[in-house]
Formats: C-alpha cells, sequence, structure tokens
C-alpha cells in the first residue's frame, strides 16, 4: 500500500477531496438505512449489527482509505442518534449547522495545537480576538473582559470553581437542586466542601432560601445560579441572586451553558438581566449555538481573573520567547494539546451576523411555544409549563410514571423518537429539548401522535404488574447529560 497522502499543504486539498466525497456519499446512505431519529432495536440489535459491520477494525492487511471510509461512516451514520431528525429531541445536542461542520473540516486538516504559538500562529490571533468578542458579549461595561474555550459548560464550571478556590482559598459552594450536577463533581475533584443545595420548588432557585443559606455560612462562599437548566430550561432571578450575593459580600457564577447564547437575540435578551453581574459565566455554543461539539466557554470580567491559569512549561513558553513577543498560549486552558475550537465558531458568526443567530434561536424558541400549544390541545396529554427557553416537558393525562418510563423506551426501542426525562412537581415527565431550527408544526404534531398512540398501546396490553421498578426523582438534574 502506498505511503497515504496528507490532508495538509497545497496537496492536501486534492487528496481529501474524493474521500470527503465518499464521505458524504455514506452518510446519506447510512441515513436512509437508518430512516428515523434512531436505529430500531435498541442496544441489543444496535451492538451486534455495529460489531459484524467493522468487524475487524484491526485487519492483518488494511482495506483502503475509500472502503474504511464507506464501511464505518454508513455503519456509524446508520447507527447514529441524529439531532437533525426533527423527533430527535431527548437532549441540549444540537444538530450543526453545515458551514460549522464544514469549518471543522478545516481545523482537522491543518490541525493547529493550541498550547504553543508556533503550532497555531494564526488560529491563537483567532482564539484571542474571538473570546474577547464573546466575553464583551457577557460584560459590556468592564475594560477588559475576556473568555478561555473549553470542551462544555462541565470544563467550564470545574474552571469556575478552580479560579474561585485560587482567589480564595476553600470556598463553600452553594447551589441550588435544579442545578447541574458538574458543580458537585468540580467542588470534588478540586477537594472542595460539598456544595450546600439550595431548594428550587418551582424549578428555579428560591430566594428565601438562598439568603436564609447565605446568613447562616461562613465566607468565602461562590453561589451557582443557573441560565437554562437541564430539565426545565428555567433561569434562575439573576439580578436579585446578585444582590444577594452583594449583601451577603459572597461570589457568583452562573452556568448560562443552556441559555446564554440568548444574549444574542434582541427579544430574549432580556430573560439574562443580571448575567453581567457574574464574577464568570459559563456559556456552550453546541447548545444553543448550533456547533459540532465541543464549543463551550468560561467569561470573566477582567483579563487578569485568568491569572491563576497561567503555567510555565520551557518547550512551550520559554521565558525567553515570552520577553521576545511570542504570545503565552498555555494559560489559554488546563489542557495542552487543543483543537482550534475557535474556527467553527468564528465562522458560524461572520456567516450569519448577529441578525442570522437571533433569527435562528427567535425561530426555535417559537417552535418551542407552538409545542407546547399543540400539547394544550391535545385532551389526553398534559403540560407542565410554558417553556422558559426551549425545553417543554409533557406527559399523558393520567399516567402513572411507570407508563411514562415504559413510552419513552418503546419509542427508543422502536426507532421512532428519542425524547428525554425529567422529574418535576414530584412526577416523571417526557422531556422534548428543541434545537432544530427546521422543525415544522407537521413534525410536532407527528411526535404529539407517536406519544398518544404508544401510551394507548401501552395501556391496553399492559402486564398486571409493573415489570420494571418505578424510577425515583433525583434530587438535582444530574441524570441528564451535557
Amino acid at each position: 500500500m502506498p505511503t497515504p497522502p496528507l490532508a495538509g499543504g497545497t496537496a492536501g486539498p486534492a487528496a481529501l477531496r474524493p474521500l470527503i466525497d465518499t464521505v458524504l456519499t455514506a452518510l446519506h446512505d447510512g441515513a436512509t438505512l437508518r430512516g428515523g431519529p434512531l436505529p430500531a432495536g435498541g442496544p441489543d440489535t444496535v451492538t451486534p449489527r455495529t460489531h459484524n459491520a467493522t468487524h475487524p477494525l484491526i485487519p492483518h492487511h488494511g482495506t483502503g482509505p475509500h472502503h474504511a471510509l464507506r464501511n464505518l461512516v454508513t455503519t456509524l451514520a446508520a447507527g447514529a442518534a441524529d439531532p437533525a431528525h426533527p423527533h430527535c429531541t431527548a437532549h441540549l445536542h444540537t444538530p450543526p449547522l453545515a458551514l460549522a461542520a464544514a469549518a471543522d473540516l478545516a481545523a482537522s486538516a491543518l490541525n493547529p495545537s493550541m498550547d504553543s504559538w508556533d503550532q497555531a500562529p494564526a488560529a491563537s490571533t483567532l482564539e484571542a480576538d474571538l473570546t474577547t468578542a464573546l466575553a464583551a458579549e457577557i460584560y459590556p461595561h468592564t475594560r477588559s473582559p475576556d473568555a478561555v474555550i473549553t470542551t462544555g459548560g462541565t470544563e467550564a464550571n470545574q474552571l469556575a470553581l478552580l479560579l474561585a478556590r485560587e482567589r480564595h482559598g476553600p470556598v463553600q459552594t452553594v447551589c441550588g437542586t435544579n442545578a447541574h450536577h458538574s458543580i458537585t463533581r468540580a467542588a470534588w475533584l478540586l477537594g472542595l466542601p460539598r456544595p450546600v443545595v439550595v431548594p428550587a420548588p418551582t424549578g428555579t432557585l428560591d430566594l428565601a432560601a438562598l439568603d436564609e443559606t447565605l446568613t447562616r455560612l461562613h465566607r468565602p462562599l461562590l453561589v451557582i445560579a443557573t441560565a437554562g437548566t437541564t430539565d426545565t430550561g428555567d433561569i434562575d432571578p439573576l439580578d436579585a441572586i446578585a444582590d444577594l450575593c452583594t449583601t451577603h459580600r459572597a461570589e457568583l457564577h452562573i452556568d448560562a451553558a443552556y441559555g446564554g447564547p440568548l444574549l444574542f437575540s434582541p427579544t430574549h435578551r432580556t430573560l439574562l438581566h443580571g448575567l453581567d453581574r457574574a464574577h464568570s459565566v459559563t456559556l456552550d455554543l453546541h447548545k444553543l449555538g448550533w456547533q459540532p461539539a465541543s464549543a463551550g466557554l468560561l467569561a470573566v470580567p477582567e483579563h487578569h481573573h485568568l491569572t491563576p491559569l497561567h503555567h510555565h512549561a520551557p518547550y512551550l513558553n520559554a521565558d525567553d520567547d515570552t520577553e521576545a513577543g511570542l504570545p503565552d498560549l498555555l494559560g489559554r486552558s488546563l489542557r495542552t494539546t487543543r483543537r482550534p475550537d475557535a474556527l467553527k465558531i468564528a465562522v458560524t458568526l461572520q456567516a450569519l451576523g448577529r441578525t442570522g443567530l437571533a433569527d435562528l434561536i427567535d425561530r426555535t424558541l417559537a417552535t418551542a411555544h407552538h409545542l407546547a400549544d399543540l400539547v394544550t390541545q391535545t385532551p389526553t396529554l398534559d403540560l407542565y409549563d410554558r417553556p422558559t427557553i426551549s425545553t417543554v416537558l409533557l406527559r399523558p393525562t393520567d399516567a402513572d410514571d411507570h407508563t411514562v418510563a415504559t413510552v419513552r423506551r418503546t419509542l427508543l426501542h422502536r426507532g421512532h423518537a428519542v425524547l428525554g426525562r425529567a422529574h418535576a412537581d414530584g412526577r416523571l415527565w417526557l422531556k422534548a429539548t428543541l434545537l432544530n431550527p427546521h422543525t415544522t408544526p407537521h413534525d410536532l404534531r407527528a411526535l404529539l401522535d407517536l406519544i398518544t398512540d404508544t401510551t394507548a398501546d401501552h395501556l391496553t396490553h399492559r402486564p398486571t404488574a409493573p415489570t420494571t421498578p418505578h424510577p425515583t426523582p433525583h434530587p438535582t438534574e444530574g441524570d441528564t447529560p451535557r
């Protein structure tokens, strides 16, 4: 076999072009084979089918690039949960824009590593410009806002707690029961006290309970508010929480991984009033930003707040190189080798502009409200509440939690729909997280028909006793991936 061509250089594009054509054909063929939002049959079908189609993964003699791409990409696409399908709505799992995926191809071909300037001359400049611009959206009134790119909300939240620890020592975090599970994991990982959890009985952090908690705890304190909870999409009262933090001399971190991009919508940005009062903010653009994962950020109001991240490794940021003017990139992340995720974000922002991104956001939120309207018009379905962002909770009327869980798994097993699950108001709900701006009213009606028909089928044929234990409520949103 000849030496495989490289993706970079002047010869790289010519080598890539036929391979990309093979990949695109395989993506189409795999989606056609799947024929829905995910493959039917569940793990018992998908796992052996995938094993059989891809075996052996390390053959003695290679099959060649086109055969390997065609086989593996087709298999992966046929076995995928496809967020571009309007009935794939379980999670904050966005369908990436084609232009963002195309930009990610360029990032892979160029392969800059963002840990030293000599590996990423232009990419490091682009990242610095992008993070400064996005930080200024969050902190429009500070002199030198900044942000670092992360793998997502989990890493950004971890960095927020790390920076607070470096400022104050073993800081006590305080969060609501609606907070993302990554807060507890970050505290554990950083050796901090376990977070004090405040009730959120209506889906948002209870202000009176927070006030009482901050009154009795000793400083230093870091309050975690959430702008877009994973289970319901609710937004904590950010401004009021910031007031309490000021009163009790506590710092504030806002996890806006889900809701943060509402800043780009003049119609909906008021939902984030008070965001700029936080000491740090988590933002994800692989949710309501339509980016391929990963595309997260942690923003701070002043550049010097990131100083604790500085690290010295002479082969990457020697002192004399830095003194000679080579930018020091190691303080931009806890990771060393990392992808130029700024490229796809920058391409998307430049291509769409403010108005284009606002249109996507407004269109998606309007779709969620239309789904809520349809639920209220369906006598056999109950709506939990009007959506704050794009998450809609619903359940069959008069169904018990076992039925709700069974309906969800049945739709998964049949390959008909990917719905999430969330506990609210003491009950289990089906969760539709709408992130596809191409979803139509017909798609939504068809989704509700699948739910009602599957429920009726289950109630007609269900056994006299449950075959699986009833699900138990989770105290926080830790059962939902990010």
